[in-house]
């Protein structure tokens, strides 16, 4: 797509191996993308300024990362005979030692020849030839107009530059831009002194016209310029110019979906990684889980994400690799719900229902605010839309090195299989748990059912008498179900929670095993279920939610239960 791309055979350079600062050894090629992810102040910026920085001098201390290894192909006669084709060539030293001159950065010929072949990894002022930064403030600069070139004599300094020589590469990128807000994305190539871009419908000439006929011009600029136009959109364009043009072989882009809507990032992600040139790394700090999405979105093989965290004055690095990634990503739960969140938080709650994350999140921040907390705790209530999935969403975020515990209603002893999962999950033992749940099981099993055999058959059958025509309606199905879940002790164990378990040798196992399962993070709902925080109200799920929220949650007395279940939560995820 881009001609002005380094071809295999000239000189360049990637990255081979980070060491970040915990240790941890990520080994890279030329191909890779890598997503690094992690809370606010974790240091996904800064290991970008690092990669930067260590790229020029080696010797630069950072926090994140220890040491950088770089490979680079091509002798320093290849590397000057490719640098003299595209740069500006300034003879203030005189021909022998000229000064090569591009991307806002010069290098005179002898100091070239001194740290190409250097192999202590330092790559000194030619760094910024192979490595670019992209900050978000230049990102919105190089939507400027740069100052015109001529198209045969001139070599390019701009990525607008690229696009005025290259038809093919405009309206591939105007493709991608048009995705995004619905307009095109136009050179001016007969503006004068400035090339600038603009947006809207792309002009069609009129016959016998061209682009440089007076009528198409003057219709193109009836078009809004580009550089006159919101963060947005200058923010999107920037990103796009930066990763699919010039001739750096590794591209840093920080927080790319500044300015953005969470389906411009999106998009933004995807198309970051499918215009990308083949040879050109790409490093993503990104804050933004639909960035993340993005990226995944592409299937592409070449997709690392690295997790960052932050204790004290140390970072820790936890690398996926691809094919986790694509197992992962293969999830329809994963790739359709807020789960990704979980990446930028420093700890997850993972509920049943989204009614459970909307109460714990509500009674957590009025905890929060009640008690005058200085630092709301960086914690994310995501749903798995029932405890069978529970295993699943827990699992995918400790393989990403994210603090994870899960909220699970009473009825979840009832099945030794989801149970088990669930704890397995979150890195417990399930043998040294077995006896006490046995125990307890069989406690709860042991109790009679709220409903014998002869008066569930009465009230069905008073159920299907009552119905009316051929239609067999939504309320009918429900009591029934509901009438045959009185049928088990357990429907019960649901509604009262631990009181319901019968004294002596079950309660004590009780204890034991709700304080056990607490400690490894799942936290068993006492009263039952949510609903069993406060009796007083009526209904079930988003319309108890939606009453009970309207109390004042740090005082009201009969959230006092719900109150000290939280309060437990926080204390455990800050130990």
């Amino acid at each position: 797509m881009n001609l002005e791309f380094p071809s295999k055979s000239a000189p360049r350079v990637s990255i081979k191996e980070i060491v970040f600062s915990d240790g941890t050894v990520v080994d890279a090629s030329e191909n890779d993308i890598f997503v690094i992810v992690g809370p606010n102040n974790a240091g996904k910026s800064g290991a970008l300024r690092a990669v930067r920085e260590k790229l020029e001098n080696p010797i630069h201390t950072s926090q994140i990362i220890r040491q950088i290894t770089v490979n680079r192909t091509g002798s320093s006669s290849e590397f000057l005979d490719w640098i003299k084709n595209w740069a500006l060539v300034l003879n203030h030293f005189g021909p022998e030692n000229p000064i090569f001159q591009a991307l806002g950065h010069g290098m005179a010929k002898r100091d070239i020849e001194s740290v190409w072949p250097n192999a202590n990894n330092s790559l000194g002022g030619i760094s910024r030839w192979f490595c670019h930064l992209l900050t978000t403030e230049e990102r919105l600069q190089i939507c400027n107009p740069p100052t015109n070139i001529s198209l045969l004599h001139d070599n390019p300094v701009h990525p607008i530059h690229f696009l005025q020589r290259n038809d093919e590469l405009e309206l591939i990128l105007s493709a991608r831009f048009r995705k995004a807000f619905g307009v095109d994305l136009i050179v001016h190539r007969n503006a004068g002194g400035m090339v600038p871009l603009y947006v809207g419908a792309r002009p069609v000439p009129a016959e016998n016209e061209d682009r440089v006929s007076i009528g198409y011009i003057a219709k193109l600029e009836q078009l809004p310029t580009l550089h006159t136009q919101g963060d947005g959109m200058r923010s999107f364009a920037g990103v796009l110019l930066a990763t699919s043009i010039g001739r750096e072989t590794i591209v840093l882009i920080d927080e790319p979906e500044a300015f953005l809507h969470p389906p411009q990032a999106r998009l933004l992600g995807t198309t970051m990684v499918q215009d990308r040139l083949e040879g050109r790394q790409l490093f993503i700090a990104t804050h933004s889980s639909d960035v993340v999405r993005g990226i995944l979105d592409t299937g592409s093989k070449n997709v690392r994400v690295i997790r960052i965290k932050r204790h004290g004055n140390t970072n820790s690095v936890r690398l996926l690799d691809n094919d986790r990634i694509k197992e992962l990503w293969g999830d329809p739960l994963l790739r359709h719900s807020n789960i990704l969140d979980g990446l930028f938080h420093e700890a997850v709650v993972v509920c049943e229902g989204d009614a459970d994350c909307r109460f714990y999140s509500a009674i957590m921040d009025s905890i929060i605010i009640a008690n005058n907390a200085e630092r709301r705790q960086d914690i994310v209530f995501t749903h798995c839309g029932g405890k069978a999935r529970l295993p699943v969403v827990i699992h995918a975020l400790r393989e990403v090195d994210v603090p994870v515990c899960a909220i699970a209603d009473f009825d979840i002893l009832a099945d030794e299989s989801t149970l088990s999962r669930v704890v397995t999950a979150l890195g417990m033992n399930w043998d040294a748990l077995r006896a006490d749940w046995e125990t307890v099981k069989f406690g709860i099993d042991s109790k009679k059912p709220e409903l014998k055999s002869d008066e569930i058959k009465a009230e069905i059958i008073k159920i299907l008498d009552g119905i009316k025509g051929n239609q067999f309606s939504t309320k009918a199905k429900n009591d029934i179900q509901a009438i045959l879940r009185r049928s088990s002790p357990w429907a019960q164990a649901k509604s009262v929670g631990e009181a319901f378990i019968p004294a002596g040798d079950a309660s004590k196992a009780a204890k034991r095993l709700l304080a056990e399962l607490r400690k490894g993070g799942l936290h068993i709902v006492e009263v039952g279920e949510l609903e069993g925080f406060v009796k007083t109200e009526a209904g079930h799920g988003p319309k108890w939610v939606n009453a009970v929220l309207a109390r004042t949650l740090d005082t009201d007395p009969e959230l006092e239960a719900a109150r000290k279940f939280v309060q437990r939560l926080i204390k455990a995820d800050s130990d």
